[in-house]
């Protein structure tokens, strides 16, 4: 039974990899530089020729608030043909088992609190972040489509936040605790008595380190089978300003913090629902606080 990971070099598709090694499963991890998975044909063709028995789709072009505010044509059409051309791939190559990672900007701006798994489509998207959020919902939809069509055991899982070794510490393009992180280990390093942060520091989020994900996904595969998707979250929830603080303690720098209000917030409040994996039997293992000391640590031998 092989098991492939698409986007198995970065954040999420790494954690898996290992995670399945861990298992002593047999596992194949690719990257961009393995198959052009924006190229329709050679991506049929690798996968006719790898046969798995089953696929993670973990490949994605992904970034926070600033990549996605520049470039949403290439986050909404790169992340439409990728997840498409693997799944038609893998109906073709007649794969038995295909999970699609999402993520939890698929859902309205302002919904309820925790949000739930049915509150997918009933309400504006954040605006920042439509273009990805749109290319995620349309996976979503095409594995509830091949579900249906052709009877297929394929599933969609949506995390939350996630961080941990191998993310995107870019400082324009990454996610707000990686950004952090280096932001913090650089000014640091420059003897600099400030670090500007970006909006205010109110907005509240939810943080999931990639190991416990990588634990949901393998756990989801032998457990979960239905066409709607599944929430995976910590359940923790942190202000910005409370995870800056948390950084900057983790990395040692004790200068200012200053908060640019002129630069957006994104969603105010944002924690998933994740009471149906855990009504099934997961959980995370990895608190907030080790996760980022571990992360912050990983982070000064490898950068």
């Amino acid at each position: 039974m092989t098991i492939l990971v698409a986007g198995g070099s970065g954040l999420v598709g790494s954690a898996i990899v290992r995670e399945l090694k861990r298992l002593s499963k047999d596992v194949i991890g690719i990257s961009s530089k393995d198959v052009d998975l924006l190229d329709r044909d050679k991506t049929f063709e690798f996968i006719k020729n790898l046969k798995p028995t089953a696929i993670i789709d973990s490949a994605a072009k992904v970034g926070g608030i600033g990549g996605n505010n520049s470039y949403p044509v290439e986050f909404l059409s790169q992340n439409l043909q990728i997840q498409s051309n693997l799944m038609d791939a893998a109906h073709a190559a007649k794969v038995s088992k295909f999970v699609f990672l999402g993520s939890s900007c698929i859902y309205p701006r302002d919904c309820a609190q925790p949000i739930k798994e049915e509150y997918l489509l009933t309400g504006e998207l954040e605006q920042t972040n439509s273009a990805y959020a749109v290319a995620k919902i349309a996976g979503i939809e095409l594995i509830k489509s091949y579900r249906k069509e052709y009877g297929y055991k394929w599933i969609s899982v949506m995390p939350t936040n996630m961080y941990g070794p191998n993310d995107n510490f870019d400082l324009e393009n990454g996610h707000v605790l990686p950004v952090l992180i280096r932001k913090f280990i650089e000014a640091k390093r420059s003897g600099s008595g400030k670090v500007t942060l970006w909006g205010s520091g109110v907005p509240l989020r939810e943080f999931l380190h990639v190991d416990d994900f990588a634990k949901a996904v393998v756990f989801c595969m032998d457990k979960y089978d239905d066409s709607k998707q599944i929430n995976v979250g910590s359940g923790q929830e942190v202000s910005i300003k409370d995870l800056a603080d948390k950084i900057s303690k983790a990395v040692g720098f004790s200068g200012e913090i200053i908060w640019d209000s002129s630069k957006p917030d994104g969603t105010m409040r944002k924690v998933l629902d994740s009471s149906k994996i855990a009504n099934l039997g997961w959980k995370p293992l990895i608190s907030l606080d080790q996760g980022i000391a571990s992360t912050v640590e990983w982070y000064l031998q490898n950068k």
